[in-house]
């Protein structure tokens, strides 16, 4: 894992494009993206941008989805909105989703995976309804969201990560750092 992420760091620095270095962390919902991408932010310097969070504040979206319990995204709005911050780099983006953002954007892409059991119960403790942990679940069971982002970004940009515990978060911001650091 970590030979993979040094490739793509090696990429960065021959391309010289950015600075700072780009990352997408996506994985299922309790995942633990967003604990894992504030950690990272406070040892590298990088902005955390938490998808979520910029799409209620900035109004980035079509409207409620009561089924799914969460806001319709704009995807068109979401890139508009980020596209001068990611040309600049230093960024570290944070959501469940990965397909819209442009390839260009990012230097490497970071699929948290959770073993069901531990996902499912940080889920219901979210208070999830039974068929929003249901399909949460089948997602990571069916790792939509690895093979999303492998069918949207080269192969060698994309890493997935265990993301079972506290160790693990540790241990996968201690690798990037190094990475996007060094």
């Amino acid at each position: 894992m970590y030979d993979v992420v040094c490739e793509v760091a090696v990429m960065v620095l021959e391309n010289g494009k950015r600075k700072n270095p780009n990352i997408l962390v996506t994985g299922t919902p309790g995942t633990g993206k967003t604990t894992m991408c504030t950690t990272l932010a406070e040892a590298t310097q990088l902005r955390h941008i938490n998808i979520g969070e910029l799409v209620k504040e900035k109004n980035l979206h079509d409207g409620w989805d009561d089924e799914l319990d969460c806001y319709v995204l704009n995807e068109d709005l979401v890139c508009d909105e980020l596209e001068d911050v990611m040309e600049e780099g230093g960024n570290i983006v944070d959501y469940h989703g990965c397909d819209f953002f442009p390839e260009r954007w990012f230097d490497c892409v970071v699929v948290l995976q959770t073993d069901n059991t531990i996902l499912y119960d940080r889920l219901s403790r979210r208070g999830y309804t039974d068929s929003k942990l249901s399909n949460n679940i089948e997602c990571e069971i069916f790792q939509v969201l690895l093979e999303e982002a492998k069918e949207s970004y080269s192969e060698e940009k994309v890493v997935a990560l265990k993301s079972d515990n506290i160790e693990d978060i540790s241990r996968n911001v201690a690798t990037l750092t190094d990475w996007g650091v060094n």
